[in-house]
């Protein structure tokens, strides 16, 4: 079932949980081993007609850095455009935001980040913004391509790659700029089962090999829960909760289990 299924009747609405989880006060900083946090988040939007509308309400969560997490909810929950505000794109109405870094946002789509005529001009061209010798950009396109598993496909034309494999160029873009938080929005979305699997081996192969990166993921496929470390559950603008992610694949599935026994009771 997908997500956007368990919220989609107004007559079925249950309550927002508290999220189970302290947060340090703002004069603390950023703690040293998160690389994210947020508290009290908001964003709005202005409609045409000049009112505000509310996106993003009263978030708060922490990911500590090293780790995978998963970020899920139904469609129009806000995922994206919290995971758009911790990457920069967006500036939030309210609230404290802190994040490690520099950052590297990939794409749902690789074909709107992969564009270059072949791997290794695609992985080198965020580089050329940075003061390095040509050695020093070869050697970190190559570190970048090897560590999601892409080393071998270092001259070939991009047009020739499928859809994970793009999807691996994308996120070695971002690990040549030596990021140290990682923003996937939807990597899997269109790709099929072993596309699937070669990008969360990459992405956990990266995690696994470099010193502190943090990857934050954005899915609908509770299938993905068992390759986190953590995740968050979102709806209607809300962190609902987050944490253990058994608990909270555990707490999605009861709310399917509920809606579905409520449209058929």
């Amino acid at each position: 079932m997908n997500l956007s299924s368990i919220t989609g009747s107004s007559a079925f609405q249950l309550p927002l949980l508290p999220i189970p989880h302290s947060h340090p006060s703002r004069s603390c900083g950023l703690v040293e081993n998160l690389a994210i946090e947020c508290q009290s988040l908001s964003y709005s939007v202005t409609t045409k007609q000049g009112k505000s509308k509310p996106i993003l309400k009263d978030c708060s969560l922490s990911i500590p850095s090293g780790q995978l997490w998963m970020l899920l909810g139904p469609n129009g929950s806000g995922k994206s455009t919290l995971l758009k505000i911790l990457a920069g794109l967006l500036t939030p109405s309210e609230g404290f935001l802190r994040v490690k870094k520099p950052r590297g946002f990939v794409f749902q789509n690789p074909d709107h980040q992969v564009v270059m005529p072949t791997v290794k001009d695609d992985v080198a061209f965020g580089l050329s913004r940075f003061n390095l010798t040509h050695d020093e950009i070869t050697s970190r396109v190559e570190k970048a391509l090897d560590a999601v598993g892409m080393y071998e496909y270092l001259q070939r034309p991009v047009q020739t790659l499928s859809g994970g494999q793009k999807q691996r160029v994308a996120i070695a873009g971002a690990l040549a700029e030596k990021c140290k938080v990682l923003l996937l929005d939807e990597l899997t979305t269109f790709l099929d089962d072993t596309d699937q699997v070669g990008v969360i081996k990459a992405v956990k192969s990266t995690l696994a090999s470099s010193e502190g990166i943090t990857a934050l993921w954005v899915t609908h496929r509770l299938e993905e829960l068992e390759y986190a470390e953590g995740a968050v559950y979102m709806e209607e603008g809300h962190v609902v909760m987050h944490g253990d992610p058994s608990t909270i694949r555990g707490f999605i599935e009861a709310r399917q289990a509920a809606y579905i026994k409520q449209i058929y009771s």
